[in-house]
């Protein structure tokens, strides 16, 4: 399980947009987002740097 601290996802929209880049890297992966906390809970197969490219090129790098 990899997590992240995502300041700049901010509503449901950005939540989606997270859920997607994610998904492109590993269609299996699941997601969990805590909006509140600006958290995000990924269960992947894969390297937490191509989850962190991801989400970096989708406009949501992790701090």
């Amino acid at each position: 399980m990899h997590e992240f601290h995502i300041p700049t996802m901010t509503c449901g929209h950005c939540a989606s947009r997270v859920s997607t880049a994610l998904k492109r890297v590993d269609p299996a992966c699941e997601v969990r987002v805590d909006m509140p906390q600006r958290k995000l809970s990924v269960r992947s197969d894969e390297d937490r740097a191509a989850l962190v490219e991801a989400l970096s090129e989708a406009g949501y790098p992790p701090a």
